[in-house]
């Protein structure tokens, strides 16, 4: 499985990509594996300020329904639009084009709360 070491993680198997106050998010490799074949995201908190570990959409997947959780406070910006055709593209590039939003990161601090690679394979046993 890949864990790109750029990135930071959650106990909840979010993946988040900062790029300044910007941050982007979508699950794991790990996650969409457990999930199964995702049929459909429904993400509709754009332009809402999100509190951390605040349910901010679903993943739907053959088999469940998953809640995604938001790994840091801010304002949800842009939501991926690509899902609402493609929502496979979680499944076939999670940390590419399967990204889920992005969103301006309201308290920075908490970004020190996230996982490295390294702690998040750890956690989940790899």
């Amino acid at each position: 499985m890949n864990f790109p070491a750029e990135l930071k993680y959650t106990k909840d198997h979010e993946w988040v990509k900062i790029d300044g106050s910007t941050a982007t998010v979508g699950i794991t490799e790990f996650a969409q594996r457990e999930l199964g074949d995702i049929v459909y995201v429904d993400i509709s908190s754009v332009g809402k300020e999100v509190a951390k570990e605040e349910v901010f959409g679903t993943v739907e997947a053959v088999k469940t329904v998953s809640d995604l959780f938001m790994p840091v406070s801010g304002t949800v910006t842009d939501i991926n639009p690509a899902l609402d055709s493609q929502p496979e593209l979680v499944n076939t590039d999670p940390y590419g084009d399967g990204w889920m939003v992005k969103m301006t990161i309201s308290d920075a601090s908490e970004l020190s709360g996230l996982l490295s690679a390294d702690a998040y394979q750890s956690l989940i046993g790899v």
